[in-house]
């Protein structure tokens, strides 16, 4: 392989990676436009470079291209989150379910992650808190999973990022941390059933949160149409 194509392939990444976690710690926010040329100067790479690393992203449903206007990320409908929700409850849970050990070593990596979300809730860090929240699930595929797993779930947790965890208060992103150490206390106490159990329940917090979520809008934008009567 030569140095041109290694250079580019490292640069494709570089934007794929930089994206997805500007999206999950709530950067850029859904439908934000990614212009090629803007892109290639920040990365200081040709457009034919963005464009690649785009369609990757597109790909893996993170952005969209839209006729004659360009690169957008994607704006998911709450069904859309919803589905998501239901896709990485199927890998997760029975991830867990099929799991027959877990080593210390592999505790003490989720250990130091979800104290990293602690420190971030307690600085009221919101960009670090959206991230490390958001990437607790890939930290654990990748942990005590296996790479494929890990990447799945980098995708699916970011598009139910760009819907949820973006505007989460800080009262569900502490529930969420809590719920992360119970599911690891639960690995460590050597009962892959209970985490399974605890993290459906979790996937159901965030669904549950989505679906009030629909409900407020739907009322706010009730509100905003039949506040005013015409005019006499």
């Amino acid at each position: 392989m030569s140095r041109a194509l290694d250079d580019d392939i490292h640069h494709q990444g570089l934007i794929e990676d930089r994206i997805i976690f500007a999206a999950l710690s709530g950067y850029i926010a859904p439908g934000e436009r990614l212009g090629e040329k803007e892109m290639s100067e920040i990365f200081n790479v040709s457009r034919t470079l963005v464009r690649e690393a785009m369609i990757r992203l597109q790909a893996r449903g993170i952005v969209e291209v839209l006729p004659r206007r360009g690169w957008f990320v994607i704006e998911p409908t709450v069904e859309e989150a919803r589905q998501t929700i239901n896709a990485r409850r199927a890998l997760e849970v029975g991830m867990l379910v099929t799991l027959d050990r877990v080593s210390p070593e592999q505790i003490a990596t989720l250990r130091k992650h979800v104290m990293a979300e602690r420190e971030a809730l307690e600085q009221n860090d919101r960009a670090r808190r959206s991230y490390l929240l958001g990437h607790f699930h890939v930290c654990l595929a990748e942990t005590i999973g296996n790479a494929v797993l890990g990447s799945l779930l980098q995708d699916l947790t970011t598009r139910t990022v760009l819907i949820a965890a973006l505007y989460q208060s800080s009262h569900d992103a502490h529930e969420s941390c809590h719920e992360h150490a119970d599911i690891i206390d639960a690995l460590e106490n050597g009962n892959p059933d209970e985490a399974a159990r605890l993290m459906d329940v979790h996937l159901r917090h965030v669904e549950k949160a989505l679906n009030y979520r629909d409900i407020t809008d739907r009322v706010k934008n009730l509100r905003s149409a039949l506040q005013n009567g015409p005019k006499q």
